[in-house]
């Protein structure tokens, strides 16, 4: 079962490549600091524009200087299935501990199709966690056809980025007292996914305050409602700076700020504005992340 804080990692970029040195001390800070697992090229780790020559190498690097003292959970989504079932394969030959799916964008398949394509992605062998993002997406994955896909051997949970949080508690009682991970993808209902029978979080903010993420996962899990609220407090600004414009803008321009990497994405993503910049650097210092 993952649990915890589990980054959603930035793709470090230096002069439109991938920084590969970069991003391994990015991966080692991460586990320095305490994070629970790592989430390579997912949505904040600029997926959609990165090769797939890139993908997989990212996906190798995080893998390889993980040396397995934290999960690796390696983004495999895509709207075409062969895809999709292609980054799987090469996720579980790199040894990825699972990977996470998103539901299939653009080309909007019913609930049918949508189960269709990750009991195909199942068949790998590798563990699949299913990403639910509607907003991103548009498709929204019914809790019956999550329960249905749980029932296959390697669905072993979802990242649910719906930001209902009656659907934790939906989803749980679908099934019945199986074993399913769940995991909000959203940084502001991290606790409060908890309270609805989660168990972590697959975080944008834990890119830049992976301490305090994961402090506030393990105060929780150890029943210091005090700390966790406090921790909950300090980091509730940073959540919402951190897609005060499109994302990863905001995260990549902190991680800049506390010496990480560079602020440089990829078109269609572009450098955020001025005041976004003010924002997010007021939202550090708020919350002691810089001075």
């Amino acid at each position: 079962m993952f649990k915890g804080s589990l980054p959603a990692l930035i793709t470090p970029f230096k002069n439109g490549e991938v920084d590969e040195e970069g991003f391994r001390s990015f991966v080692e800070w991460q586990i320095e600091e305490g994070s629970d697992g790592l989430v390579p090229v997912g949505t904040t780790g600029e997926s959609p524009t990165l090769s797939h020559d890139e993908h997989k190498r990212v996906v190798e690097i995080c893998i390889d200087q993980a040396k397995g003292r934290v999960p690796v959970i390696a983004g495999a989504g895509s709207n075409a299935t062969a895809e999709a079932v292609e980054l799987a394969e090469h996720a579980k030959e790199a040894g990825a501990d699972a990977v996470l799916v998103v539901t299939p964008y653009y080309n909007k398949p019913s609930q049918k199709g949508m189960y269709a394509h990750f009991a195909a992605v199942a068949e790998v062998g590798i563990p699949v966690l299913v990403y639910n993002i509607p907003g991103r997406s548009i498709v929204d994955m019914s809790v019956e056809t999550m329960a249905d896909l749980a029932k296959l051997p390697n669905i072993v949970g979802v990242k649910d980025a719906t930001a209902d949080l009656a659907r934790p508690l939906l989803t749980r009682a679908a099934m019945n007292g199986a074993e399913f991970c769940q995991l909000s993808g959203e940084d502001g209902t991290a606790i409060p996914f908890l309270a609805a029978g989660g168990q972590g979080c697959i975080s944008v903010s834990a890119n830049i305050a992976p301490r305090m993420c994961s402090d506030m996962q393990r105060a929780w899990r150890e029943g210091d409602l005090e700390t966790c609220f406090k921790l909950q407090d300090r980091l509730t600004p940073v959540h919402a700076a951190m897609f005060c414009e499109p994302s990863p803008g905001p995260v990549k321009y902190a991680a800049e700020l506390i010496g990480k990497c560079r602020s440089e994405v990829r078109l269609p993503i572009t450098e955020i504005s001025e005041s976004a910049k003010q924002r997010v650097r007021d939202a550090l210092v708020g919350a002691g992340l810089l001075n």
